[in-house]
């Protein structure tokens, strides 16, 4: 019986896991992998003590101070929650494991969310990416189409600048993305805006050869010749396996009040997976610390 575990090896995971390690709590952080959505981000200029810092590099001294304590590490993957009648937790894994907690901070984060038109999990791996930071560079020289209107649509098309000899960058309705980012995009001569389509098919052979487009308010249709297609569209929460226990809001998020607290005792949500304000990688640290103290002080008063 553990006093905390922790799902989740993001940032609020990780802050999570160190802040409970100083307490000394008897913890477990059980994750897939380290980092998170960082991983993706190749330039983080607004993460305190670092006017500039790759999200990979950030992610490498998070896990290296996690690293410097005892907390026991699980890589597998948590299936399913259930809250037990003496008030304590079973968590299962992908892996046939079960694990036994008094109290437990969902870390989970999200994953990319998907366009659901044809040819895009035909030509995932192939083409279509959800990573720019991962696969970019193996573009260089390439026409490539991003999808999305946000702040990692727009910093994905300024990466790929960099790289690709053209990048389409595709705009449902209207920008969503910070003016910074802004005047950095619009520095490339080689990206093309196009504001006002939505993705209709992805098409090629072996791999992707066209990203076949069309207007939102219109006939207008226009086929990109392309070697990828990255998709920026946003994310989606990683709590189904705990969509029974909790309340979720319309996005899927865990809802919290603002201590982390999910309503039931000892459960916490941190991070992206939780309904709190903007996605930021210092509020999941944030998060990851208060959730930790507060399971701290959940399982002292329960000892």
């Amino acid at each position: 019986m553990y006093e905390l575990l922790i799902i989740g090896g993001g940032p609020a995971g990780m802050t999570a896991a160190v802040y409970a390690a100083r307490k000394k709590m008897n913890a477990l952080l059980i994750t897939k992998e380290f980092g998170g959505q960082p991983m993706w981000t190749m330039e983080i200029e607004n993460y305190m003590g670092y006017q500039f810092i790759t999200g990979p590099e950030l992610m490498a001294k998070f896990e290296e101070q996690v690293q410097r304590f005892a907390t026991p590490i699980k890589y597998e993957e948590i299936v399913q929650l259930r809250r037990n009648d003496d008030g304590s937790f079973t968590l299962a894994s992908d892996e046939g494991n079960e694990y036994q907690a008094k109290s437990v901070i969902i870390a989970s984060g999200k994953r990319p969310r998907r366009l659901e038109v044809p040819g895009e999990e035909e030509f995932t791996g192939r083409g279509v990416s959800y990573c720019a930071t991962c696969d970019g560079p193996l573009f260089a020289g390439k026409s490539v189409a991003v999808i999305g209107s946000g702040n990692s649509a727009v910093q994905a098309a300024i990466e790929l600048g960099g790289v690709a000899e053209r990048v389409y960058l595709v705009v449902r309705r209207r920008y969503r993305a910070d003016a910074i980012l802004m005047d950095k995009l619009r520095a490339l001569d080689n990206v093309v805006e196009l504001v006002g389509y939505v993705a209709k098919e992805i098409v090629g052979g072996q791999v992707v050869e066209k990203f076949i487009i069309s207007q939102t308010e219109g006939n207008e249709t226009k086929e990109l010749a392309v070697q990828g297609v990255f998709i920026e569209i946003g994310l989606k929460p990683n709590s189904e396996f705990v969509e029974s226990l909790v309340k979720l809001n319309g996005e899927r998020e865990i809802a919290v009040d603002c201590t982390t607290g999910t309503g039931i005792p000892g459960l916490f949500a941190a991070g992206d997976v939780n309904n709190g304000p903007d996605k930021q990688i210092v509020i999941a640290a944030g998060d990851g610390a208060k959730a930790a103290l507060m399971a701290y002080n959940y399982v002292l008063r329960h000892a």
